[in-house]
């Protein structure tokens, strides 16, 4: 998508292009008009009054999802920040609001049609924006930005709606390879002699049902001289359960079990490309979760890299196994913090529905960072509880730890007992460490004014947060 500044007034817009114009109709409202040989796409923003950042989010993507129901291929915009819609975003500076703007309307002009066979008309994209309003090179620099993000983000989405036929571990090392092409990231895979050398237990323990062999993927970007930023990403290529088989209704979607990983490749590559002044490692923990012949068993006991041992009461609760090895890893980079990403658990999907991630950490300084960051993003997270009081329910009968809960409490807080066993594992980490449990945010909401599938979570807030940490 092309996104152009012009000067004078939309009036004028050259004979071919949609002119936008949003009203305070109902919010969604959306209608084509003809006024003479112009078409006038009216978007129903609701009271301009009550705008806010996040309305302002959905407002963006509003306008191409309308284009693009009208097969207007090209439109024109008033973008200028004294109109009224703007008033209530006066403390945000514009910079912000045409970076945001960018990125969402890249994010809305998106469709996974990998698959699909091309139409004799071509795909129902829209292809040019006229942007009519105030501009100046730092506006303009911020929709480059915003743009950049955006692209990043469909290509994480691209990249978790692949079916798991077609992504495997060994596909998903070099898919990250692929990503980080031309980029400063060094790009290192480690293969099952070598997890076994190290002695990545349960990450290999969680790999042995499948005929797919694991990886553990590398990506180290040396964007600054301080400690690094360092990203875990849940890389499960398809996720049946195990022997714990998951029912016909939850194995669905299960191919975007890797989002997590999806989610930091991008980043990565993304931080990379905006040329950050900080260092990013990206870990890729890749597995393929099946019931084969080899497949580990309720009550086997892992030995994880840590030297913890892991009783497994229940197979589908892999994530946080091979999560559990990423984090005694990232020990060796010494790292400012660390941050995991997962599809963890439906639990998170249960507490907080479509909208939110669940934010989990024990660091209230941190919770308030990616919290704020979050909100400015769009990414939007709810921070859960991880009191000492959840411990209990992570210990194992005959193992140092057991993988889901155990006794009279079992059947609750799964997506608190999720990130109670990984700070297990983190609390070794001489740093802050939080955990993202992005279950809820896989696949878009039909309010989100996104095509279906993967919706790219938390590519935003992670390149935000890297880009605002201060040690």
């Amino acid at each position: 998508m092309e996104i152009d500044f012009k000067r004078g007034s939309i009036e004028h817009t050259p004979h071919g292009y949609a002119r936008v114009q949003i009203t305070e109709k109902s919010k969604g409202t959306k209608c084509l008009v003809k006024e003479g040989d112009s078409e006038i796409l009216e978007i129903g923003a609701g009271k301009f009054a009550d705008m806010n950042l996040r309305k302002f989010i959905i407002l963006c993507r509003s306008i191409v999802s309308a284009a693009k129901a009208n097969k207007s291929k090209k439109i024109a915009l008033q973008f200028d920040r004294t109109s009224e819609l703007f008033k209530n975003l006066q403390a945000v500076p514009p910079e912000h609001i045409s970076q945001l703007a960018a990125e969402n309307f890249e994010m809305a002009n998106f469709e996974f049609n990998v698959f699909k066979t091309k139409p004799k008309e071509g795909w129902n994209i829209v292809e040019e924006i006229f942007l009519y309003g105030k501009s100046s090179p730092s506006i303009e620099k911020a929709v480059k930005k915003g743009q950049e993000i955006g692209r990043a983000v469909n290509a994480c989405r691209t990249l978790s709606n692949t079916p798991g036929g077609d992504i495997t571990p060994t596909s998903l090392a070099q898919a990250a390879k692929k990503a980080m092409k031309g980029l400063p990231v060094r790009v290192t895979t480690l293969h099952t002699k070598e997890m076994q050398k190290l002695g990545m237990g349960a990450l290999l323990g969680v790999a042995k049902g499948s005929s797919e062999a694991p990886t553990f993927t590398i990506l180290e970007y040396k964007g600054g001289k301080g400690a690094p930023v360092v990203l875990a990403g849940k890389g499960v290529t398809f996720d049946s359960g195990g022997l714990n088989l998951k029912p016909s209704n939850g194995i669905y979607e299960m191919h975007m079990d890797m989002s997590g990983a999806a989610a930091v490749i991008h980043a990565v590559a993304l931080a990379a490309r905006l040329k950050l002044k900080t260092s990013v490692i990206g870990l890729i923990p890749a597995v393929e979760n099946m019931p084969g012949n080899n497949a580990y068993r309720p009550g086997d006991i892992l030995k994880s890299l840590s030297g913890k041992t892991i009783e497994v009461l229940n197979t589908d609760a892999e994530g946080r196994l091979i999560l559990a090895d990423a984090l005694t890893y990232a020990k060796r980079f010494k790292p400012s913090v660390v941050i995991d990403v997962a599809t963890l658990t439906g639990a998170a999907l249960s507490a907080l529905g479509l909208h939110a991630s669940a934010l989990l950490t024990r660091d209230d300084n941190l919770a308030e960072k990616i919290a704020q960051d979050a909100e400015t993003s769009g990414d939007y997270v709810w921070r859960l509880p991880l009191w000492d009081e959840y411990e209990e329910g992570v210990k194992g009968t005959f193992a140092d730890l057991a993988n889901a809960g155990n006794g009279s409490s079992a059947r609750y807080g799964g997506a608190i007992e999720g990130g109670m066993f990984l700070w297990q594992f983190a609390k070794e980490l001489e740093c802050p460490w939080a955990h993202l449990d992005i279950a809820p945010r896989m696949t878009a909401a039909p309010q989100d004014e996104l095509a279906k599938g993967a919706v790219g979570a938390p590519v935003r807030l992670l390149i935000r947060f890297i880009e605002q940490w201060k040690p």
